[in-house]
């Protein structure tokens, strides 16, 4: 998991008085950037790279995830909004209290990064869950059946102008509503998981995020 960081940051944010000092920013990766499309509006379009910290919530366990880094692109095509999904990139993580367990999140295939009055962006994901005694298609929600995420601002941690050239934010994002499912063709283990993560259940997603534009 573009479980991932997640929703652009808004015009509002630019609009921030002052900027913040950041003594250690991560390092902002475009290679993922997609072009704009052959009809984009010219000097409308910019890349956004994220770099975030996640942790996933069920019941009172929670399940770091790591590192998280998206790219997307957006624009302007006739004059109207226009975005262009990039890449997802995480990590496998260990999984507390499933030894040997590692989880990893993919994109599912969506993704609205356009924040407005009430969510900062929404997308769509799985977990990929590895072991040598489950099946390799083991997972939490698929490709076909992802789940689906809306990010909200989290008020723990309101966006910060770091940098304005180049624009870099800070901000924290919640899901506090995260709808997970059984695992799903994970073989005979796959009660055994269910059971230690508690799942099906309602979970929080939060993120801590780093974002960079880069022009195109």
């Amino acid at each position: 998991m573009k479980l991932l960081a997640l929703g652009a940051a808004a015009v509002a944010l630019a609009l921030l008085p002052g900027t913040a000092s950041a003594d250690e920013l991560p390092t902002f990766d475009f290679t993922d950037c997609p072009a704009p499309p052959s009809n984009a509006d010219p000097g409308t379009w910019r890349c956004e790279a994220f770099v975030s910290q996640g942790k996933l919530t069920i019941g009172d366990q929670a399940i770091p995830l790591g590192e998280m880094r998206l790219t997307f692109s957006e624009g302007r095509v006739n004059g109207q909004y226009a975005q262009v999904f990039g890449a997802l990139e995480h990590e496998p993580v260990r999984v507390p209290g499933l030894a040997g367990t590692t989880l990893q999140l993919r994109y599912g295939g969506y993704s609205d990064f356009q924040g407005n009055d009430e969510r900062r962006g929404e997308l769509d994901i799985y977990a990929v869950l590895r072991h040598p005694l489950l099946r390799k298609e083991c997972s939490i929600g698929t490709a076909a059946a992802p789940l689906h995420t809306v990010v909200h601002d989290d008020p723990a941690l309101p966006p910060t102008v770091l940098s304005k050239n180049p624009p870099t934010f800070h901000f924290g994002v919640v899901d506090p509503d995260l709808a997970l499912p059984a695992t799903q063709d994970c073989g005979p283990l796959g009660k055994l998981v269910d059971r230690k993560l508690g799942l099906p259940s309602r979970s929080e997603f939060h993120q801590t995020t780093y974002v960079q534009y880069k022009q195109l």
